[in-house]
């Protein structure tokens, strides 16, 4: 049911009076040039307060609730302590709201609830933004009784520090200087004379659809620094040790006027001093903070990817013992996936992909939390897959399946970022959701959520069918981009023109992923009891108008094209994965990956060694995993990671992050085959148990959580110790 809401939607007074934009469009339509946004509303921060008595005597006895939500984000507030924030970003027609049991945070006597709202005013693919819609409703209540909700009383004022400047990334994020000398020092305390303030403006009319946020609230908790360096009289250096996501925060007094300068990055310099705060993602981390006089404490509020900072100012103003970071990520509990074994280069690489999937999961899954903070489809394969693995929680990954489901609104091919009002599409991203429908299936037993999905699986199909050459493959499917892989030097040569739009003609990997969805669909209706005998003898005649067209019985393996002689590793992996290559091609494509090895990007890396697991060359698929060659995780390792990156190595790309959580293949390939643990009914109520240890193993451990409880693993010189719960049946292959 949803919610109603006794509350009123509360904006700054511009907003009010604006009309909202629809931002929804197929990316290759042609349109008339989006409508300019206004300059001075862009990177807007605006402040809401309101103040409750509460009686000596009588706290509350009930739990005491704060609904809220803000857009684009709000920062919650009460007597001046930090509560929360969010909310997780969506379209107005299914916007999320957050439940907040605050009642801890109050106090008797009288209390301040204080709400800092952030509006961007960029189209980009961090926020929901640059279309007018701005603001905040709450409500709070205890035992059914409504104590206070947003409306005129509210007393509001734009924050005057925040100056605006040129965007950095993909224009996702503005540089923050703030002058402290324009700020409401003391604003979110009870004590605050608000009397200068506004009342707050009410929107008349609205329109959001509310729904309650399915996931938690982001994990925000304060770091301090690993190593500080004093490098000059007011030059200091910070490292955290690792990569992190979230603000650096720091104390200074000084002179009113005197300005501290902040640059942070994720990696040194080539002369392993300086931090590079212009960094090779296109994000410029260097920033102004303009002191006050009293004693000032910097609190920025938009996230960073960073590990390094670098402090410069008036040597007696700063204050070194303050540094810290307010890191942020989706709540992860450590304990609910370790892994450890005998070889140390794999351990590194699990975890340098493990925090990559940590800091990668804010409210959403976002590709890097640098240049783009992307929720991207196609990389959801990945990132989904290794994080329900990693943190034992399926919420964010449906949440995920469920957004992407819902853009089919703007083209029931589905889009390829979302949240975002930036339009991109990627046809090779799209083929792959009711792949990622069935992995979470598998993992949660949700039959419910599956049957509630599948019409949109059937809409997918829909859709691709019109592409239809006349032999059921897919031809000139030129309304998304065509992909095979990223960046486009690691396509291996891939011999067919992939411009935007795709020329016209037909090629292999997107006609391969086509078979693999349908594939996927027809194991959902079966799932659902409503297969048609017809699906398979449809997907067979498919699978042989696939081999007729692509495959070199010479060769005895699958060309880019029709035409084409050129055998592409990407061209031949996904027919191993899907079950299209005839069983005499298998050693010829395995040996083809023996010999290319991963002449691909890290993304298209998964699909690579899942392909080699599906026909059982786990020896293989653990070499690759484990190498240092020039493309692999342990060159990441080499190369000082501790995340995974978004290529290989740093030079491999020319705008390369190096926090990029699609690169974590070896999370879910490690667990589920090497160590060879995997849910074999869904919703793990039953487990496959077939473990490939290599040789070179003389020990490993595995602690994993899953929703019947705690599965550990441990094996040394040939001998297991297991303990699995007792509420699911094992069985050992």
């Amino acid at each position: 049911m949803a919610k109603q809401w006794q509350a009123r939607w509360i904006c700054d007074a511009p907003f009010g009076t604006l009309a909202k934009m629809n931002l929804y469009r197929k990316e290759m339509d042609a349109c008339s040039p989006e409508p300019q946004h206004r300059e001075d509303l862009q990177h807007h921060h605006w402040l809401a307060r309101t103040t409750i008595v509460r009686e000596p005597a009588a706290p509350e006895a009930d739990p005491v609730y704060l609904d809220i939500t803000a857009d684009d984000y709000y920062k919650l507030y009460i007597n001046g302590r930090f509560v929360a924030q969010g909310p997780a970003q969506n379209d107005a027609g299914h916007y999320y709201y957050n439940r907040i049991e605050v009642g801890s945070f109050l106090i008797a006597g009288t209390n301040a609830i204080a709400v800092h709202v952030y509006y961007q005013g960029l189209v980009n693919r961090a926020y929901n933004s640059g279309d007018y819609r701005q603001g905040l409703i709450a409500e709070l209540s205890a035992g059914g009784r409504l104590l206070v909700r947003t409306d005129s009383s509210w007393r509001t004022k734009r924050a005057e520090e925040y100056t605006r400047s040129d965007s950095f990334g993909y224009d996702t994020q503005f540089p923050e200087h703030i002058d402290a000398r324009r700020s409401e020092q003391g604003w979110r305390q009870p004590y605050f004379d608000d009397s200068a303030w506004l009342p707050a403006c009410e929107s008349a009319h609205t329109d959001y659809t509310f729904a309650e946020q399915p996931t938690p609230l982001l994990s925000v908790y304060e770091l301090k620094p690993l190593r500080v360096q004093r490098r000059a009289p007011g030059h200091y250096w910070i490292d955290f040790g690792q990569e992190l996501t979230g603000q650096f925060c720091m104390e200074a007094e000084g002179e009113a006027g005197a300005v501290i300068e902040v640059r942070c990055g994720e990696e040194l310099e080539a002369d392993g001093l300086a931090v590079r705060f212009d960094m090779r993602c296109n994000c410029t981390y260097q920033e102004r903070w303009t002191l006050s006089g009293a004693r000032d404490r910097l609190e920025p509020y938009d996230y960073k990817g960073f590990r390094y900072v670098e402090v410069f100012g008036p040597e007696a103003a700063i204050q070194p013992d303050s540094f810290h970071a307010i890191v942020r990520h989706y709540p992860l509990d450590e304990e609910s996936c370790l892994f450890q074994c005998s070889d140390e280069r794999m351990n590194g690489i699990f975890q340098i992909c493990k925090t990559g999937v940590k800091l990668g999961a804010q409210e959403n899954y976002v590709d890097c939390p640098t240049r783009e903070k992307g929720q991207y489809l196609g990389d959801n394969t990945v990132i989904g897959h290794s994080h329900m693995l990693l943190s034992g929680d399926m919420r964010l990954y449906k949440k995920a399946i469920e957004q992407f489901a819902l853009s089919s609104a703007t083209c029931p091919g589905l889009m390829a970022v979302v949240p975002g009002h930036l339009m991109q599409e990627i046809a090779d991203f799209s083929l792959q959701w009711p792949l990622q429908l069935l992995e979470y299936y598998r993992y949660s037993g949700d039959l419910d959520f599956a049957r509630d999905m599948y019409p949109y699986a059937e809409r997918l199909l829909r859709h691709f069918q019109t592409y239809n050459r006349g032999d059921g493959l897919l031809h000139n499917v030129a309304d998304k981009w065509n992909l095979v892989d990223w960046p486009k030097e690691l396509r291996d040569d891939y011999d067919f023109e992939l411009t935007r739009p795709v020329g016209p003609g037909c090629h292999n990997v997107v006609n391969a992923l086509y078979l693999g969805c349908i594939q996927a669909v027809n194991e959902l209706r079966e799932l659902l009891g409503i297969a048609d005998d017809a699906d398979k003898s449809d997907w067979l005649r498919l699978r042989q108008n696939f081999i007729e067209a692509f495959y070199d019985p010479a060769s005895r393996l699958f060309t880019d094209a029709p035409g084409s002689r050129h055998h592409a590793l990407h061209s031949n992996v996904l027919p191993l994965l899907f079950g299209l290559a005839p069983v005499e091609a298998i050693p010829s494509i395995v040996q083809l990956i023996r010999d290319k090895r991963f002449s691909c990007g890290v993304y298209f890396a998964y699909f690579v060694l899942k392909a080699l697991a599906r026909v059982g060359e786990h020896s293989l698929l653990y070499e690759l995993m484990d190498s240092e060659e020039e493309r692999s995780w342990g060159n990441m390792l080499n190369e000082g990671a501790t995340a995974c990156f978004e290529a290989w190595g740093k030079e491999q790309k020319w705008n390369t992050s190096l926090c990029h959580a699609w690169a974590s293949a070896p999370v879910p390939l490690l667990i589920e085959e090497i160590i060879g643990l995997k849910p074999s009914k869904p919703g793990w109520t039953e487990i496959s148990f077939a473990p490939r240890i290599p040789p070179q193993w003389e020990h490993c451990t595995l602690q994993l959580r899953v929703p019947a409880g705690w599965i550990r693993l441990a094996y040394s010189q040939g001998q297991w110790q297991e303990d699995f719960p007792k509420q699911v049946r094992v069985v050992r292959r």
